[in-house]
């Protein structure tokens, strides 16, 4: 199998420091959750952005081989850090919205997404990943 693109994003200072991609386009202050202000980012944001808009194409991708329109589909990401005692990890919760689509056929093209996006392979058996389907609000 053969690579198709590597990313590389050095981090100076962890969670008080900067990020930055090696072709400059991507450079962003880092700063403890909640604490920073409207300044700065945190790792759980940066991978919570990473893994929906990959979710988000795995969903497209499914969506288009059954011939289905999920043009004004959304995909939420919320990641947790959790804390036990000493110990730290994460959990996510991906929520998809798509109109015109029963809360069923949603989660249906979830489930399926969720087998093929390359952040849910990683994460799996890794985190908890909770699928959530949201139903289209009533008009």
């Amino acid at each position: 199998m053969g690579a198709i693109y590597t990313a590389e994003v050095t981090s100076h200072g962890g969670r008080e420091g900067f990020v930055r991609s090696s072709d400059g386009r991507f450079d962003l202050k880092v700063v403890q959750p909640g604490q920073g202000g409207t300044e700065g980012t945190n790792p759980e944001q940066l991978f919570a952005a990473a893994y929906s808009a990959c979710f988000h194409s795995a969903l497209k991708s499914v969506a288009k081989s059954r011939k289905m329109d999920i043009r004004n589909s959304v995909v939420t990401a919320h990641v947790t850090l959790h804390q036990d005692g000493e110990s730290y990890h994460l959990s996510a919760q991906m929520e998809v919205t798509i109109p015109d689509l029963s809360q069923d056929q949603v989660m249906e093209l979830a489930k399926a997404a969720h087998e093929v996006c390359p952040y849910s392979k990683a994460t799996r058996g890794n985190i908890e990943v909770e699928l959530k389907a949201r139903a289209p609000v009533p008009k």
